[in-house]
């Protein structure tokens, strides 16, 4: 294996070190210094051009992403859903939900806050997990989001880079739902519709 390769194999498993290096931040001597100790590798200007290669390739697929992601966005429109709760379950709950998900053993309710009121003993038993005072934003795109790569990633990131957790992520068809906490909504909601709106 060249020691390009090793260098790229290296780099995509430590996603802060790519975060840093796609923000321009990074010392590349010091980058392939300890690269070279870590990966045992004698060639420091190999290691060094082979880190130089890879940031210079990530910023033109990161360019081509976010230019086609927003491209998808610009016709998006966006609603806010506040005072929503989060239910996990290992047992199909009956519930009234804005959402509802089932993942292998599990059950992902969007519902209201009142929505566990009718719940008996056996049902109550099955819930793994419930998450109050979120909100959730739906943003309706159209139908060309589901064959557009990036776009959801790039919809993280925007979030990510501004220390907002996104607590549940889903996307149906022309929907895509992004449920936060409610003292992140206002903010989230903000950043996102200014993305969508300035472009």
């Amino acid at each position: 294996m060249t020691i390009s390769n090793v260098v790229r194999m290296y780099l995509k498993s430590k996603p802060y070190t790519l975060e840093a290096l796609d923000s321009g931040i990074v010392n590349y001597s010091a980058l392939s210094r300890l690269m070279q100790k870590q990966l045992g590798i004698k060639n420091y200007q190999a290691v060094k051009a082979a880190i130089r290669r890879y940031a210079e390739d990530r910023e033109v697929l990161r360019e081509g992403i976010e230019s086609r992601a927003l491209g998808i966005l610009r016709e998006n429109r966006m609603a806010l859903l506040d005072g929503v709760r989060v239910i996990i379950s290992t047992g199909d709950l009956g519930i009234e939900s804005d959402a509802k998900v089932k993942m292998d053993d599990y059950y992902i309710y969007l519902t209201r806050k009142d929505a566990l009121k009718s719940l008996d003993r056996k049902a109550r038993k099955s819930l793994v997990k419930v998450r109050d005072s979120c909100s959730a934003i739906i943003i309706y795109s159209e139908e060309g989001i589901e064959g557009a790569s990036g776009v959801i990633a790039f919809l993280a990131s925007l979030l990510a880079e501004q220390n907002i957790n996104v607590v549940e992520f889903i996307s149906c068809y022309t929907e895509t739902i992004v449920v936060v906490s409610k003292e992140d909504s206002l903010r989230s909601y903000s950043l996102l519709a200014e993305v969508i709106a300035s472009h």
